[in-house]
């Protein structure tokens, strides 16, 4: 079997036909006999994942370059932005050339958890690109984060199907740099990509599983579970395979048993992200009211009536994935079109140049924003439309508090539903957010919102009791504020106030 290539020595094209299949890889393993077990039964009395030849000779391994395979597709496991620095990426990235960079830049831009991106494959070999994005996994939302990383397999494969693309080269989607642990990963891979075969052998000819040398051994080991080469094998496979092997595509299956209050499930997949908007922001859907959020019944008393839960957790999250997505895209498309004046006109928020480190300065002035006045669901749009095109790259906010009063604050279920609308980029990318002449009723509503609402913005956020603090950040050319700001920070500080020792870390 053809694994690596010799060190020093990167082939220009690897084609299909010199792989070795699955099939043709000798049987070296000598397996114990579990028959006269005393006091045991098979854990399988079938084999759920029967021998069968054809299907194997559609599996080889490959541990090389990805980017050097010659195939009709290869997939890119990447993050959100789609600006990953994994190996893997980077391979693919550096081959493909700056045309790759630009096609994502102008047209795909992003990719949410569990969905997939075509590209054109540009300088690789193969035909097309296929991005996705595994989840972050978390122990405390296990089921969503195994479901996810099957979406991601089996949209793959999908869409490969769909656009009648024949081979596919398929690297390792879960990472440990999202706390996955590897083997459970390839259970959650073999048994999808195994389940696909068996419903579409016909449209498939090869997945070829791109692996690094650490991930090897683990599929080494548990391919002949799911792609047994022999009825010996078979036989092996039906004492070794986990007692969870997934329903008729391989998805896992929830148990009976489930958390009765599901509080914030994007968790699992984003940290903090939540979908909860409303009829305030103008849309049909009423997320916040869905029944996912709410108190599902007795698990143990609709089992015991034979009836069934009215929901499924993980179909309700990708919902809630996709609604998010395309109301943020007609708020952007609005934002884009819609006349925002009154708004822009106001002139409280805008970006003042950049900070020592080249990233753009966002400026809200507090006392300009007339909360009690405004039209609210313009004020969203205009704060698209700034922020929109700012957020693609690292970026920074700077509030100014100076003599605001009751009348400038929004409500906290407007504040919501906001951080709530923007997709992950905006968090993401928000590398510190300064309030500037912060209040005691500031600083205590502050601490309440990112500690309860916004978790994932808490350590992003700095209390500057100056404006000269601001300028260890950016240069005072850079900083465009209101007349009455300086003033008043020298009323409460003096002319010269400034500490060259402290940073605005220091203040918060």
């Amino acid at each position: 079997m053809r694994l690596m290539e010799p060190l020093g020595i990167a082939p220009d094209v690897v084609e299909l036909k010199t792989l070795t299949r699955w099939a043709e890889v000798p049987i070296q393993h000598r397996y114990t006999d579990y028959s006269n077990t005393l006091g045991e039964a098979n854990h399988f009395t079938e084999c759920p994942f029967p021998y069968q030849p054809a299907i194997n000779r559609k599996i080889a391994l490959w541990t090389g370059d990805i980017s050097v395979l010659q195939v009709d597709a290869v997939v890119n496991s990447t993050n959100e932005t789609m600006d990953d620095n994994s190996p893997t990426c980077q391979r693919i990235f550096t081959r493909a050339g700056p045309a790759l960079s630009a096609e994502i830049d102008d047209e795909i831009k992003e990719c949410r958890t569990g969905e997939i991106r075509i590209s054109q494959a540009h300088n690789l070999p193969a035909r097309y690109i296929i991005h996705t994005v595994g989840p972050i996994y978390n122990v405390k939302y296990q089921t969503a984060a195994q479901s996810t990383l099957h979406c991601c397999y089996r949209n793959v494969l999908q869409k490969a199907r769909e656009l009648g693309l024949r081979s596919v080269a398929l690297p390792v989607i879960n990472s440990v740099r999202r706390n996955y642990p590897p083997d459970a990963g390839a259970h959650i891979a073999l048994r999808t990509v195994r389940r696909f075969l068996e419903q579409y052998m016909d449209s498939i000819t090869c997945v070829v599983f791109v692996l690094e040398p650490c991930d090897l051994g683990i599929y080494q080991v548990l391919l002949p579970l799911y792609f047994p080469r022999s009825l010996e094998e078979q036989e092996n496979a039906c004492w070794q395979l986990p007692s969870d092997i997934g329903g008729a595509d391989g998805e896992p299956l929830l148990p009976d048993r489930q958390i009765r209050i599901i509080d914030n499930p994007q968790h699992a997949l984003h940290g903090d992200e939540t979908i909860e908007l409303s009829s305030q922001l103008d849309t049909s859907l009423s997320l916040g009211e869905h029944a996912f959020t709410q108190m599902q019944g007795d698990l143990d008393r609709q089992r015991l009536l034979g009836e069934r839960p009215l929901i499924d957790p993980l179909a309700d999250i990708m919902l809630k994935q996709m609604q998010q997505k395309e109301r943020y895209e007609r708020l952007l498309r609005r934002a884009k079109t819609e006349d925002l004046t009154e708004v822009s006109g106001i002139g409280c928020l805008y970006q003042s140049g950049v900070d020592r480190q080249g990233r753009p300065v966002v400026v809200f002035i507090g006392k300009w924003f007339p909360a009690s006045e405004i039209n609210l669901d313009k004020a969203l749009l205009y704060l698209i439309q700034l922020l929109d095109p700012i957020v693609k790259g690292d970026y920074v906010i700077a509030y100014f508090h100076t003599l605001t009063a009751t009348n400038n604050y929004p409500s906290f279920r407007w504040l919501r539903e906001v951080y709530n609308v923007l997709p992950y980029k905006y968090k993401k990318h928000l590398k510190h957010f300064y309030i500037i002449h912060p209040t005691f009723w500031t600083k205590m509503m502050t601490w309440w919102f990112t500690t309860f609402m916004a978790p994932a913005i808490k350590q992003k956020v700095h209390n500057l009791h100056g404006v000269e603090y601001l300028y260890e950040i950016m240069a005072p050319d850079q900083l465009e504020i209101p007349a009455y700001i300086t003033e008043y920070d020298m009323t409460i500080n003096g002319i010269r106030y400034y500490q060259p020792d402290r940073s605005p870390q220091s203040s918060t």
